[in-house]
């Protein structure tokens, strides 16, 4: 871990969990996998993600000790491959009699796809690369619970952010990099509830949350350009503990990703989910399209 990995609240922030496990796969892929398989060594760098479900289950703070990812391939298709992740620490019991074992801050999965990227097209998997991953294949695990992302899109001006791409966002192939996209969802996401909060709270938002999940879908690659594109954010459920946000990024009417982001509120001195305030739960209520 990087001290810059830290947010505000003193945790590894959402989106420096997704570079994580970036690294950790192309580490499997270069690395590991090119052992059993020269031809595979090119898959670390010639893919593209088509789908991350990151489900959040711990606080990773700053620690000079070093964290585990395990990663895997539970799905080999004709064209795509998904793989599967779990960020962890193997933890000594402790003096006071608290039993050790494997603490989970993160489990995910993704979903990907080899590329030709001279040509901006997918391609199958090649007979070398399958033998090679299916060295690494294991039954999904129970808790990955694939979700499609359908819902009517809305458009209000309180949930728009107008999306800048910086040039250190694109990655070697001209493409903005898979891990900046949780970034902008983010962003957007932010300027969102700053204007739902608006007027409740004088020293800074009226309540604490944290991610729970982020389930992303990319649809066509953001390319690096002066004009902005179009990210929209809106409601889609209030629970008694939590919210549900969807985002989508646009550019024109061609819609390039779209995410659903569950939000739990918790206690700042604990950490513990809780009910927001009532003025909050009022508020989100009476967001439009909700």
């Amino acid at each position: 871990m990087r001290w810059a990995d830290m947010d505000l609240q003193g945790h590894v922030n959402n989106v420096v969990y997704v570079d994580y496990l970036q690294e950790a796969r192309v580490d499997m892929l270069r690395v590991h996998a090119r052992t059993h398989d020269q031809e595979s060594g090119g898959l670390a760098e010639a893919l593209v993600v088509v789908r991350h479900e990151v489900h959040y289950k711990a606080p990773l703070t700053y620690d000079f000790r070093p964290v585990s990812i395990e990663c895997w391939v539970t799905e080999i298709r004709a064209a795509s491959f998904t793989m599967a992740y779990e960020v962890f620490r193997e933890e000594a019991a402790h003096q006071s009699g608290q039993p050790g074992g494997r603490r989970v801050y993160l489990r995910a999965t993704t979903v990907l796809t080899p590329f030709v990227f001279e040509a901006e097209r997918p391609r199958r998997v090649s007979d070398g690369e399958r033998a090679t991953l299916a060295a690494y294949l294991e039954d999904a695990p129970e808790w990955a619970d694939p979700l499609r992302l359908t819902w009517e899109s809305r458009r209000d001006p309180v949930g728009h952010y107008p999306l800048h791409v910086r040039f250190s966002d694109v990655d070697v192939y001209g493409h903005v990099n898979n891990v900046t996209y949780f970034e902008y969802f983010m962003e957007a996401r932010i300027l969102f509830t700053a204007r739902l909060w608006k007027g409740l709270g004088e020293d800074g938002p009226p309540v604490q949350m944290v991610t729970a999940r982020a389930d992303v879908d990319y649809k066509l690659p953001i390319l690096f350009r002066g004009e902005p594109y179009d990210a929209w954010c809106w409601l889609t459920h209030v629970g008694t503990r939590s919210m549900v946000i969807a985002s989508e990024i646009l550019d024109g009417d061609r819609l390039l990703a779209r995410a659903r982001v569950v939000m739990v509120f918790v206690d700042p001195a604990t950490g513990r989910a809780e009910a927001p305030p009532a003025e909050v739960r009022e508020r989100l209520l009476a967001a439009p399209g909700l």
